[in-house]
């Protein structure tokens, strides 16, 4: 377990201190990667947020995973329901940890 700290924090200061150009999404290796995709789909008074993963390890897919989040297309607010606002154009915002 201590080599392991010792090595994790020795790669951690080799890669603050290299003034490499960052990758684009297209250049990053995809044998061992985690896919998200978020996606909005709107049905009838409802608005389905969907979230799907795929996880890939030494080139060989190991997890596959959705999940929806519904909610309804009109907030209800203190005045009452706005049709003019929508749930579908809400901002995506995302925490990777």
């Amino acid at each position: 377990m201590k080599y392991l700290i010792g090595v994790l924090s020795l790669l951690a200061l080799a890669s603050c201190s290299s003034q490499e150009k960052e990758q684009k999404l297209e250049q990053l290796d995809k044998k061992s990667a985690r896919e998200v995709t978020l996606k909005t789909v709107v049905k009838g008074d409802s608005v389905l947020h969907i979230t799907t993963q795929h996880i890939w390890y030494n080139g060989e897919q190991i997890a596959a995973k959705s999940d929806t989040i519904i909610t309804a297309a009109a907030p209800n607010t203190w005045d009452g329901v706005d049709s003019t606002k929508t749930l579908s154009k809400v901002p995506i915002y995302v925490t990777v940890q």
